[in-house]
């Protein structure tokens, strides 16, 4: 099932808030109208709601100042401003007092549907626990109490009070960002936003816009100034993940912010203050990247002042059954499998697996157990049959890639395409997309969580490949 979000809707429009609360109820969200600012105030402090969407005129308190109390007040809570008789300053202003974002009437729907998406999203990994070491926790959780993790969950109480940045590495799939928010959660900042950006899931051209802001005219398509996430994330935490992938000119600007704890929006001579908790998370070799002039050693140091290192699933298989068991309970009620169990000669053969994607290959794995068996519990055949599928698979693609890879380059030897590069990366987009949408049963924000997307880029994309196809709701 899809996990509910509760959306206070503040608007005096009827029309338009009897439109919106259809749009909105109809993606699965819980939507509470209120037609008044002073109302929707006091709504919001004693309603548990994951987004704010607001208009700009309001009777009772207009919406700069609803958004200026409500971010005093509950400064973990997204409020998206809406305005059509305002300025764009006036918007502007609206995300320097705290609002999670703006809307321009008049907009289109599928924008709407992406920036509520993303702030709820947001709203989640700030205000759903994540438990430590916690088999029988419902949701997010870093589970295990092999002795690699019980040094973990030591370093996280030793880091999680200091004031410094972190740097948190690992390989892919060990769950960084768990990790991330646990030690956000411990911290003295934990009233404050969260705020996380997966580098590598940004263009290059978009990544400082994303951190630092625009003024108006900055670049080609800036028509209006924004505010990026570092003064979004003010008395807060700013998530880096993959930070091994940002770019060199990237790395020096965020080196200036690190040292000068400033911001400067690009196109723009205003120095802006900032009082930000960086945590980094990269699965690359750091070192090694220094040595090749990829990454920089002075913006190492400032990131590596704490530092963990998540240990490979392999190094912790005493942890295996808890993960399993875990991941059967969490996916189980989705999958229609409450009576979802598995046997211990099955457990022993999932200990035994190498899961070079870590626990994130791990939990993909039980979750198609849930769907490949009938009957309970879960038996060795199960695991081995899926065990054969996934090898047969991965035995079937790697070949194909590097056959693929191969024509393209003999093409262009020949003369025939100049753009070998672009179409190998536009194939492997299209078939990461088109397998995000099957796994996740067509449902497209499920799907853009997964990919590090917005959603509606992945209905651009969708469109794009010629896959564009009726969205489930179901997840």
């Amino acid at each position: 099932m899809k996990n509910k979000s509760r959306i206070l809707l503040i608007e005096d429009d009827a029309t338009i808030a009897s439109s919106l609360q259809l749009v909105l109820s109809n993606e699965g969200h819980e939507v509470l109208l209120n037609p008044r600012g002073d109302e929707g105030f006091a709504e919001a402090q004693k309603g548990n709601f994951d987004a704010v969407l607001t208009d700009w005129r309001l009777p009772g308190l207009n919406g700069l100042e609803l958004v200026r109390q409500l971010h005093q007040a509950l400064p973990r809570l997204p409020i998206i401003l809406m305005t059509a008789h305002g300025t764009s300053e006036t918007a502007i202003e609206a995300t320097k007092l705290g609002a999670y974002d703006y809307l321009m009437k008049p907009f289109e729907m599928e924008e709407l549907i992406d920036v509520v998406e993303r702030a709820t999203a947001a709203s989640r990994l700030m205000s759903e626990r994540v438990g430590l070491g916690e088999v029988q926790a419902v949701n997010d959780a870093i589970v295990g109490n092999s002795r690699a993790m019980q040094t973990i969950y030591k370093e996280i109480g030793r880091i999680a009070a200091k004031p410094v940045n972190v740097l948190i590495r690992g390989e892919t799939g060990t769950g960084k960002e768990l990790i991330a928010r646990a030690i956000y959660q411990h911290s003295a900042r934990a009233q404050a936003p969260f705020i996380a950006i997966n580098c590598a899931a940004i263009p290059e051209t978009l990544l400082e816009s994303e951190l630092f802001g625009h003024e108006r005219g900055a670049f080609t398509g800036a028509e209006l100034r924004r505010i990026g996430r570092f003064e979004q994330a003010q008395g807060g935490t700013l998530f880096l993940d993959e930070i091994g992938d940002m770019t060199p000119a990237t790395q020096v600007k965020l080196l200036r912010v690190l040292q000068a704890r400033t911001v400067q929006r690009l196109g723009g001579r205003e120095t802006i203050p900032v009082d930000v908790r960086v945590i980094a998370a990269t699965h690359r070799d750091l070192e090694s990247a220094i040595l090749e002039k990829q990454f920089r050693e002075d913006l190492f140091y400032r990131l590596n002042v704490a530092a963990l290192t998540i240990p490979p699933l392999r190094e912790r298989r005493e942890d295996i059954p808890d993960l399993v068991h875990f991941f059967l309970r969490k996916h189980a009620r989705e999958l229609g499998a409450s009576d979802a169990s598995i046997d211990a000669e099955a457990l022993a053969l999932l200990q035994g697996h190498h899961w070079p994607g870590n626990v994130r290959e791990l939990e993909n794995f039980v979750r198609k157990l849930l769907l490949l068996t009938h009957g309970y519990p879960i038996g060795p055949a199960h695991v081995r049959e899926l065990l054969r599928q996934v090898a047969a698979s991965e035995s079937a693609v790697h070949p194909s890639l590097a056959a693929v890879a191969a024509e393209l380059l003999a093409q262009a030897e020949r003369g025939e395409i100049n753009d070998a590069h672009t179409q190998l990366l536009a194939l492997a987009e299209r078939e990461l997309i088109t397998q995000a949408i099957q796994l996740a049963g067509g449902n497209q924000a499920k799907a853009a969580r997964w990919l590090g997307l917005s959603r509606l880029t992945v209905r651009l994309k969708l469109t794009q490949f010629g896959l564009r196809q009726p969205e489930s709701d179901a997840e």
